[in-house]
C-alpha cells in the first residue's frame, strides 16, 4: 500500500458540482543544499516552483520525478535518495473542464553535481523557467509579493499555485531546515 501523509488540502470552491473533471497528479521534488533549496524560477512571471510535473501513464512517481526535474532543471535525481514528504490535494475550476482535482505528491531528493540543458515545454520556455538556489524565505516573500507581471489577470489558477508553494516552503522551514539556518 502506498501511504502519504497529507500535507494540506487547498479547495477554491470555485467550480461547477457535478461538471467535467480532470484529475492530473503530478509529482514535485524537494532539494536542499547549503540552507537553500533548488526552486525553478519563472523570469517573466517573477514566481518560484518546485521542479516537476504530471504524472505520464505508466510511470512511477520516481519516474516522473527524475525526468520533470532534469526537463525543468538540468539536474539529475539520485533514486535512491528519494523520500516521500508529502501530498497536497487541490481542487479549483479547470481551464477546459469545470472541476480540475490535482494530487502533488513532494518527495525529499538529492540531485549529482552533474548537470544537463533544460528541456522546457513551450509555455515553460515562454515563461523564461531557470533553476535558481534560494533561500526558502526569499522565495515565499516573492510568491506572495504582487510583482507577477499580470499573471492573475490571465491565469485564474496561478494564486492557488503560487499560495500552495508557498505553503509548502513554510512547511519545510519548520520541519526540514535547521533552526539555526538564517
Amino acid at each position: 500500500a502506498f501511504f502519504v501523509r497529507v500535507l494540506f488540502e487547498i479547495d477554491t470552491k470555485d467550480y461547477k458540482i457535478g461538471g467535467t473533471t480532470t484529475f492530473r497528479p503530478s509529482v514535485r521534488g524537494i532539494i536542499l543544499r547549503n540552507g537553500k533549496i533548488a526552486m525553478i524560477y519563472s523570469q517573466k512571471y517573477r514566481y518560484y516552483k518546485f521542479p516537476g510535473g504530471g504524472v505520464e501513464e505508466g510511470e512511477t512517481h520516481i519516474q516522473t520525478l527524475t525526468r520533470e526535474v532534469r526537463e525543468e532543471a538540468g539536474l539529475y535525481v539520485i533514486p535512491s535518495t528519494v523520500k516521500e514528504y508529502g501530498v497536497v490535494h487541490r481542487a479549483e475550476k479547470g481551464y477546459r473542464e469545470d472541476i480540475f482535482i490535482q494530487d502533488n505528491y513532494y518527495y525529499l531528493c538529492d540531485v549529482s553535481s552533474e548537470t544537463v540543458k533544460q528541456r522546457l515545454d513551450p509555455y515553460e520556455a515562454q515563461e523564461q523557467f531557470t533553476v535558481e538556489w534560494i533561500d526558502p524565505k526569499e522565495a515565499i516573500r516573492q510568491n506572495r509579493s504582487d510583482d507577477h507581471n499580470g499573471i492573475e489577470q490571465i491565469d485564474h489558477q496561478f494564486g492557488t499555485v503560487c499560495e500552495r508553494e508557498s505553503r509548502v516552503l513554510e512547511l519545510l522551514l519548520q520541519e526540514v531546515f535547521f533552526t539555526g539556518s538564517k
